[in-house]
């Protein structure tokens, strides 16, 4: 039997990784009163009994939370931005690399994935690794999110009686091309500057669509869109939660919901002669945010990765 403490349990990222243990026998979960929750020393308690804690809560506070961990056993995934590219943490997309997967196993300080930041890595970094792109490619992403990925304040304005009609239109957001995260976009794909990234919020409750378009003349390799699909199935062939669709599988509209649900991610291959468009289309919720924290978590226990996954 495992201790679990989920440090912000309230969120949309809290609630979703405690529904997903609730209901497993191998793990306790150790709770929070509703008056304690915010009590330092009821904190700092529970995350030093805890065998692993999610720290599902603003960079500020994630960054309290382990300043609070005095036991050198107690281990963290923490589901903010705060430690994503920082020093002694190993980011957690076990598909990437060969040993990253490794790393995760061993490692007390996980970081997780932000949900825009999974879809871009996916697409981005094997082609970086492939020598196909290079890391100082002029790149381009926009990625569709449901509302969820706005946490309780932006899913209650959408789901609100008598809401400003704004919200029935997909809106652009972070006008000023410094979205938060692209720092680990840079790191994990090893750019030499950051993508032009253009996020997106549409008016469905969860599931994402990232996509990105690429010039077949300023590829380093002279490859087609059928080249990049094999490719990217072999670079994803041995690992469970990442599928690349055929090319008879190309529908005609992608939708962003298509994996809401799961912890899938499908990558699609799309294009002509002269231009290829990348898509990676999963759940903002799952493989995006709850679902891959849960993964973290089986495999730093040493546990079956897909355990309550699928």
């Amino acid at each position: 039997m495992f201790n679990v403490f989920i440090d912000g349990r309230e969120g949309t990222t809290g609630l979703q990784i405690y529904e997903r243990l609730q209901r497993r026998n191998d793990i306790n979960l150790i709770t929070l009163s509703e008056e304690k929750r915010k009590d330092v020393n009821a904190r700092k308690e529970c995350l030093n009994e805890a065998d692993i804690s999610f720290l599902c809560l603003p960079d500020a506070a994630a960054r309290e939370s382990v300043s609070l961990i005095s036991n050198p056993a107690a281990r963290v995934i923490d589901a903010s931005t705060a430690h994503r590219t920082a020093e002694g943490w190993v980011y957690g997309l076990p598909e990437i690399s060969a040993g990253r997967r490794a790393l995760i196993a061993a490692s007390k300080r996980v970081s997780n994935p932000g949900c825009h930041a999974t879809g871009f890595i996916t697409l981005v970094a094997p082609l970086v690794k492939g020598g196909i792109i290079g890391s100082d490619y002029p790149l381009t992403a926009h990625s569709v999110t449901g509302y969820s990925g706005g946490g309780k304040k932006m899913i209650a304005e959408y789901e609100t009686a008598g809401r400003d009609i704004a919200l029935d239109s997909p809106r652009q957001y972070s006008l000023s091309l410094s979205h938060k995260h692209l720092p680990e976009m840079v790191k994990e794909c090893d750019l030499s500057h950051a993508p032009i990234f253009n996020p997106i919020v549409a008016d469905f409750y969860c599931g994402m669509c990232v996509t990105v378009p690429l010039y077949k003349n300023l590829l380093l390799k002279s490859l087609c869109p059928d080249d990049i699909r094999e490719y990217f199935a072999k670079y994803y062939a041995s690992h469970n939660f990442i599928k690349v669709a055929q090319k008879d599988e190309l529908p005609a509209y992608l939708a962003a919901n298509e994996l809401a649900g799961t912890n899938y991610l499908k990558i699609y291959v799309c294009g002509n002669d002269d231009m290829i468009l990348l898509c990676s289309v999963f759940d903002n919720l799952g493989k995006g945010a709850s679902g891959a924290a849960v993964q973290n978590m089986n495999i730093m226990l040493g546990l079956d990765e897909t355990y309550s996954l699928i």
